[in-house]
């Protein structure tokens, strides 16, 4: 009998990531979260798509992850897009801020999720900028590629 897979509710993923980065070091991080936080999650409703982790300090903090409020909860709600500390080891914290400080490299949030415990983990990673397509270049290539075959056409 093949061991069964842990299960994990994905609550949301920042598929642009993959186009705007490579990506390089995995890591997986928990959250500081407050009371009406974890319950939004549990409904699955979050959005990192825009969302970054900057170092303060000698600390990793989420920033811009929208959580929206919890509407059960309206009077003891918490703020949307406010900062969260991540909980990572002292080790795993030192090769992070290594990494962004001395490569500089960018801390991407991959993935928000629940695992089997039903605590809430990102997924992390370091990763380096993509060079950004050039859309002019491409246009010039192209309109030299049609006039090219234009004026051969004349020609002969």
């Amino acid at each position: 009998m093949a061991a069964e897979k842990p299960k994990t509710k994905v609550i949301a993923e920042n598929r642009r990531a993959k186009f705007d980065y490579f990506l390089e070091d995995y890591t997986e991080a928990g959250i500081q979260l407050l009371g009406t936080e974890i319950k939004a999650l549990r409904d699955g409703r979050a959005n990192i798509a825009e969302s970054y982790a900057a170092v303060e300090g000698r600390e990793i903090v989420l920033i811009n992850a929208d959580i929206p409020p919890y509407r059960q909860a309206n009077r003891f709600n918490h703020e949307p897009r406010r900062p969260r500390k991540l909980l990572l080891h002292r080790k795993q914290i030192d090769k992070l801020i290594g990494a962004v400080q001395r490569d500089g490299q960018t801390i991407i949030p991959i993935r928000l999720y629940l695992n089997e415990a039903g605590r809430a983990k990102l997924e992390i990673a370091l990763a380096k900028g993509k060079k950004l397509h050039d859309k002019r270049q491409a246009t010039a290539d192209r309109d030299w590629q049609r006039d090219k075959a234009r004026l051969m056409k004349e020609r002969g």
